[in-house]
């Protein structure tokens, strides 16, 4: 397999206290980040973060408007903090973003290239937020994609239907988290 990363992306308390609907979807994606650090893999933890004084809100910005009128995605705010379920080990990566994608406002591009990483395994909460916007921007950089699809949540269930079944598969090789795992086990 190729220099592959896993990103854990947006798997904050509040995101997961909102999004989790009680299908075992921490332990899913518990079983991918225990597979990719037994096979060396890094596991790179991308966080959604927001200076609490609000200067990188744009008002006419309808989304992070509505993210921060939320109360989510505050920097330094409990509900912000990666959930302790799948908390990242001493030394693992967390990359910081300001919008949607992993590339959006962070040193993501620094970190993979630190990694030597050619190939991403896509995971996070939400499926058509930055699951989307990630694929999306590591298709522009000829970045080869896999995504695990039951390793991804989205608060519209047909809408991750849509993406993992109809789309991703046109950009990306979609897996669920065990096959996944069994396969750089080997």
């Amino acid at each position: 397999m190729a220099n592959s990363a896993l990103l854990v992306m947006d798997i904050q308390r509040d995101v997961v206290e909102l999004a989790d609907d009680g299908s075992g979807y921490l332990a899913r994606l518990r079983t991918a980040i225990d597979a990719a650090r037994a096979a060396g893999v890094p596991v790179i933890y991308v966080v959604m973060g927001l200076r609490p004084d609000v200067p990188d809100v744009a008002p006419p910005t309808r989304i992070v408007r509505t993210v921060r009128e939320a109360g989510l995605f505050t920097e330094g705010a409990r509900g912000s903090e990666i959930h302790p379920d799948v908390a990242p080990r001493p030394g693992e990566t967390v990359v910081t973003k300001r919008r949607a994608g992993a590339f959006s406002g962070s040193d993501m591009e620094l970190v993979l290239r630190a990694h030597d990483v050619d190939h991403l395994v896509l995971t996070g909460i939400a499926t058509s937020g930055v699951v989307l916007h990630t694929a999306c921007r590591a298709n522009d950089m000829d970045l080869p994609l896999t995504i695990l699809s039951d390793a991804c949540l989205d608060l519209d269930p047909d809408v991750h239907r849509t993406l993992t079944e109809k789309l991703f598969p046109q950009w990306a090789e979609v897996v669920t988290a065990s096959t996944w795992a069994e396969s750089i086990a080997r």
